[in-house]
């Protein structure tokens, strides 16, 4: 993942406008205030509350689409 440093400086959460730190590991930009995790997506982050997944949450969204039995 090649996120540049400098747009994560400027980069802040769209909810409560504080700073956001990044999980390289899951792809991620997380506001701990929030508890949101914010997708990053072909290098880019989608800085959008409806696609944050709560950091509660252990499902990711490919685990939500699959059938349970």
């Amino acid at each position: 993942m090649a996120i540049n440093h400098r747009l994560l400086e400027i980069l802040v959460c769209p909810v409560c406008k504080g700073a956001l730190t990044l999980d390289a590991g899951s792809g991620e930009l997380i506001c701990s205030v929030d508890q949101l995790a914010y997708p990053i997506r072909d290098d880019i982050p989608v800085m959008l509350p409806s696609q944050a997944r709560r950091l509660g949450d252990s499902l990711s969204h490919e685990d939500e689409a699959a059938p349970t039995s």
